[in-house]
């Protein structure tokens, strides 16, 4: 099992073009589930049926794993089934009848469009390192895209002259325009301080770290919680925060949740409608402050 395992997230990684973290995320999840059935006995693929699988989850249940993970652990156990299935190495999905528990989805925590100007006015500009981090936080608030397709951009996604650029999703490509102000920090940022941070002229990466390589996730996570202090913003912000942050603010100011839902790359819309729960949410405690009668 373990080589088809092995197979599995190597089909993920250059058929699928799935993003690292689903990678590592799968394989997590397979492993675990590997050693479940070897301390079941079972060895051969063939010999897994669909009440060991559903066993299985039910262990993961009682060990009070959240909904999320649960969830996630099903996608990759299907997704693997299936795989297995396609490429003829199981004649039956054991997996097809597996049903995800329904998650609660919570309201996200966003900043006001005041604390994104806080936070985005931190950089030192006057460096090449500010430049740079002002040039990331500017891109990911002001394309919705994902930490991981942010690190992923080379310097080609990037077209300036027309404003726009190319985001590698997990699912498809797409085309997210960039307003005046992420641009003009770019141009900026491309002119006087990449090169001064880039030493291999062959570097791709858009955005690298002092040492000229493409910047890692822990560093941009470094990078944004450092200067989210020194913003004087105690909530617990990550990446996502800027992107959640992103789509709320375009809804509240006009955009439509089909557009949204576009610029985001979300495949299902409902993904995107919870940022709509958001502005009730604003609204009604908005209503219960100010209201005479409440």
């Amino acid at each position: 099992m373990e080589k088809n395992i092995c197979d599995f997230i190597e089909y993920l990684h250059e058929k699928k073009n799935v993003s690292h973290n689903t990678e590592i995320s799968y394989q997590r999840d397979l492993k675990k589930l590997e050693e479940y059935l070897h301390g079941c006995g079972i060895e051969k693929l063939e010999n897994v049926r669909e009440t060991d699988l559903q066993r299985y989850i039910s262990e993961r249940k009682k060990e009070n794993y959240a909904s999320a993970t649960v969830s996630r652990n099903i996608a990759s156990i299907r997704a693997f089934f299936q795989y297995l299935l396609k490429e003829g190495i199981i004649k039956e999905d054991p997996s097809e009848n597996l049903k995800p528990p329904k998650v609660e989805r919570k309201i996200p925590q966003i900043l006001s469009v005041q604390e994104v100007d806080r936070l985005m006015s931190m950089p030192n500009t006057n460096t090449a390192k500010g430049m740079r981090d002002k040039a990331m936080l500017e891109m990911l608030y002001a394309t919705g895209m994902r930490v991981s397709e942010l690190l992923y951009l080379k310097v080609s996604d990037l077209n300036l002259q027309f404003g726009y650029v190319i985001c590698h999703g997990e699912e498809h490509e797409r085309i997210i325009p960039i307003g005046n102000t992420c641009r003009e920090i770019l141009e900026q940022y491309m002119k006087a301080s990449r090169g001064a941070l880039v030493k291999n002229k062959e570097e791709s990466a858009l955005f690298t770290n002092c040492s000229g390589k493409a910047m890692s996730r822990q560093g941009f996570w470094k990078i944004l919680k450092g200067y989210a202090a020194d913003a004087g913003i105690h909530q617990d912000i990550t990446p996502h925060t800027l992107r959640h942050s992103f789509a709320v603010h375009m809804l509240q100011n006009g955009a439509d949740v089909r557009s949204v839902q576009e610029l985001l790359g979300h495949a299902d819309i409902s993904s995107t409608q919870m940022y709509l729960d958001v502005n009730t949410a604003k609204l009604r405690d908005v209503y219960m402050k100010t209201h005479p009668r409440c």
